[in-house]
């Protein structure tokens, strides 16, 4: 009920319902302050009009009263900051999953879309150079390294088992986006140079939007892709079915599956 009142789209992550339960104690604690300072606005237009009180006076009780609410306040803020944001934002910071137990993905953004890297089934992800990149290859995997022989690679296409825990590496090509999930209640800027971890838990299956955050160019409105939270059995299927057309000797090189390449990258 709260999330069609604040807007929010359905959780479908195992972290989302306490950002969920503190936007709510937020909105509240907003909604209380609207009522009371507007209330006591009108009690002051009222009180201390111009015709009861010719000459401003700015000391007395009515002083002590708005210092002790403006205290107050600063209490209540302090409590959802300790009690809520710190602890819920070290969770995310120091607890992070080791690779043996998640799904670990590489998430390159560029302009204007999303590249989705997989280690494959030795969990090693292939060295990467810009001098490859090119249209079939937007990230530049080097395929004549070991490891990057069975790296699989997606554009705007997603996927990740339900009830695991999932790791993806975020960083850009050209400027500053920002990999969003609003379902999953989790973003994280795409700094060219820097690749940054986020995690979560995906716990609901079904199609969820991806999108950039972050204001990134003309066509930033396009830069869109869908993550497809799949029972563990159908992720295998999908992983083997992305193998058998991208690693298949003939073709002249990988495919990066059935989705189109972002424009103007």
């Amino acid at each position: 009920m709260i999330n069609r009142l604040l807007g929010l789209p359905m959780n479908a992550s195992e972290h989302g319902a306490q950002i969920d339960h503190m936007l709510e104690l937020v909105h509240w604690f907003m909604l209380a302050l609207f009522v009371f300072w507007g209330a006591f606005f009108a009690y002051c237009l009222i009180r201390f009009n111009r015709r009861a009180n010719p000459k401003a006076s700015y000391y007395g009780m009515r002083s002590h009263f708005s210092t002790h609410a403006e205290i107050s306040v600063v209490i209540v803020e302090a409590f959802l900051l300790i009690a809520f944001a710190f602890p819920l934002w070290s969770a995310r910071v120091n607890e992070m999953p080791s690779d043996r137990d998640a799904v670990v993905v590489r998430v390159i953004a560029q302009q204007f879309g999303w590249n989705f890297h997989y280690p494959g089934k030795d969990g090693k992800f292939g060295r990467q150079d810009p001098g490859l990149i090119d249209a079939q290859n937007p990230i530049g995997l080097d395929r004549g390294d070991p490891d990057a022989r069975d790296d699989l690679l997606t554009i705007n296409e997603m996927h990740l088992p339900a009830g695991r825990q999932a790791i993806a590496h975020i960083s850009s090509r050209d400027v500053i986006h920002n990999f969003a999930l609003p379902h999953m209640r989790i973003a994280q800027d795409a700094i060219p140079g820097t690749s940054v971890p986020i995690w979560f838990k995906p716990i609901r299956e079904g199609e969820y939007e991806v999108v950039c955050g972050q204001l990134c160019g003309a066509g930033h409105y396009s830069m869109k892709a869908w993550l497809y939270v799949d029972a563990a059995e159908d992720y295998q299927a999908w992983l083997d079915g992305m193998a058998a057309r991208q690693l298949a000797p003939a073709g002249g090189g990988p495919s990066p599956g059935a989705s189109a390449p972002p424009a103007g990258g």
